[in-house]
């Protein structure tokens, strides 16, 4: 992915580190209550691996980074907000930790959940 040659050596950076990042980036939003896989092979998958960056799908062409998060939203918030939240929180996020663009973030709600009315 993103490679950096210094006259030491190389530096390579996975797209599992970006996935990282913007999982924890996302979970720290408002009115996030999860991560969600975006189909049900992908949970299954995720369920046997244990893998950390669940509901993230990074796609680097070269120049470009594109990432898609599939989450689950707290029933009541406005969920239009809470989409334009967590992608400038994941933008900041991985621009500033890595120093690369990011060319696209695409949010996909694949829940709301209702928390308990006590």
């Amino acid at each position: 992915m993103g490679e950096e040659t210094t006259n030491l050596g190389s530096i390579n950076i996975s797209p599992n580190v970006v996935a990282t990042i913007a999982y924890h980036a996302t979970l720290q939003s408002y009115g996030i209550v999860g991560l969600a896989p975006k189909n049900l092979a992908e949970g299954l998958a995720q369920t046997i691996t244990r893998e950390p960056a669940k509901g993230v799908t990074v796609h680097y062409d070269g120049d470009n980074i594109d990432i898609e998060i599939y989450v689950v939203v707290e029933y009541g918030t406005h969920i239009t907000s809470v989409a334009a939240s967590v992608a400038d929180t994941v933008r900041y996020q991985v621009e500033k930790t890595l120093g690369l663009h990011v060319n696209s973030i695409n949010i996909h709600i694949a829940g709301l959940r209702i928390s308990d009315m006590d």
